[in-house]
């Protein structure tokens, strides 16, 4: 396999140089695009392994990967064609037929029709528990539990829920704990560092970072990533030589562009505070959030992500979204670019009203992923649509 860097020094230093292969005399600086499905080899006797795309052991996957699990502090990692690719291929790698997973409530709304759809017609069976209690995992467990699943801050609501005490029931019971850490990305929580044994990331969003990339990743021990691999390998989701070669290039940037997301959903934040028509704001960094004190102790920062209720209820939130100009009314989040949505029609669409209200997703509810854009140019924005929507009442 190629050469690569050293993976030491700070969280910045290791999103530029991590995976970069040794420098040599008149080498470029930017790894480059190696757009090739196959390479020479596959003898018998060989002493390297045989490197395909679909294997995910293309130069630029493998700079990705290496990078990412210096950024995670793993020991392997692996780069997939999505955020449901790497979900579902850990999911599948780490289960079998008459298997038992315990997962949380407060999840990804594809995620847990994966959990509850997928695994079933797979012979798996899955309880999920309420996150806050320790003592609900706790009693889920049977003989036949093989992981616990659980998101770190969760979509859309940005709980923050303790994975510590889960690390010790995992540890007890011989199973993995496996934690989806998209809305955090390695800047503002680094869930191998408290003991967790798999870490999750749609790559599609902070990672990555400009909204022109789709992918995935795995990270963790070395025995899981191959197990990874196998389902790779099975199933096919494997990253595009240039779609790794694009996240490679938005994790250069991760840390300064996430540092300024934090700030900026902060400031934003506590501006929706003081708007009228605004019936709740939603964001760890606030004191009043239910999780503030222990977002304090876990998080470098409190994320890129808030979320708020208006008071007007859905058609409320139907006007603010459309009287949006810079903000842009779409799916996903994490990019260089402010994006809204509604999670009643992107992320939980397949989730009834009742439900949506049990997860505290009630009637006007937006959620906000905030990106480089001049904070007082957002908050005009904002305060148009708020305006609208105020009128519309």
């Amino acid at each position: 396999m190629t050469a690569h860097r050293p993976t030491h020094g700070g969280l910045s230093t290791q999103s530029v140089h991590a995976g970069s292969v040794t420098p040599a005399e008149g080498a470029p600086v930017v790894p480059p695009l190696v757009q090739s499905a196959t390479y020479y080899g596959g003898w018998h006797d060989a002493t390297i392994d045989l490197r395909y795309a679909r294997y995910g052991n293309n130069p630029n996957q493998e700079e990705v990967a290496t990078k990412l699990a210096a950024l995670e502090g793993t020991e392997s990692a692996i780069a997939l064609g999505s955020g449901m690719a790497a979900t579902a291929m850990t999911l599948l790698a780490l289960t079998r037929a008459g298997d038992h997973v315990v997962a949380s409530r407060q999840i990804y709304g594809t995620t847990q029709s994966f959990l509850q759809q997928e695994l079933a017609r797979r012979g798996v069976a899955v309880d999920f528990v309420d996150p806050d209690s320790a003592r609900t995992w706790r009693l889920a467990l049977k003989a036949n539990t093989r992981l616990l699943f659980m998101e770190v801050p969760t979509n859309p609501t940005l709980r923050i829920h303790d994975p510590r005490p889960l690390v010790r029931l995992a540890r007890e019971a011989g199973v993995p704990l496996v934690v989806d850490s998209t809305f955090a990305s390695p800047v503002n929580l680094r869930p191998a560092s408290l003991g967790v044994d798999v870490v999750i990331h749609s790559a599609t969003k902070y990672l990555g970072g400009h909204s022109d990339v789709v992918a995935g990743v795995v990270c963790g021990s070395t025995a899981i990533i191959d197990e990874v691999r196998r389902m790779l390998m099975l199933y096919g989701p494997a990253l595009d030589p240039h779609a790794a070669w694009l996240l490679a290039r938005g994790l250069r940037t991760l840390s300064v562009r996430v540092q300024r997301q934090n700030e900026s959903a902060l400031a934003l934040a506590r501006w929706f505070k003081e708007q009228s028509g605004v019936k709740a704001v939603i964001h760890p960094g606030l004191p009043e959030h239910p999780d503030h004190e222990l977002a304090k102790e876990i998080l470098q920062g409190y994320g890129g992500m808030l979320s708020v209720v208006l008071e007007g209820g859905s058609r409320a939130a139907n006007t603010f979204c459309r009287a949006l100009q810079i903000a842009l009314y779409a799916p996903s989040l994490g990019g260089v670019e402010t994006l809204v949505s509604q999670p009643r029609f992107t992320s939980q669409v397949g989730l009834g009203a009742k439900e949506m209200e049990e997860q505290g997703i009630p009637e006007g509810f937006v959620r906000i992923s905030v990106g480089l854009e001049d904070v007082p140019d957002l908050e005009r924005d904002f305060g148009r649509a708020l305006q609208a929507a105020r009128a519309d009442g």
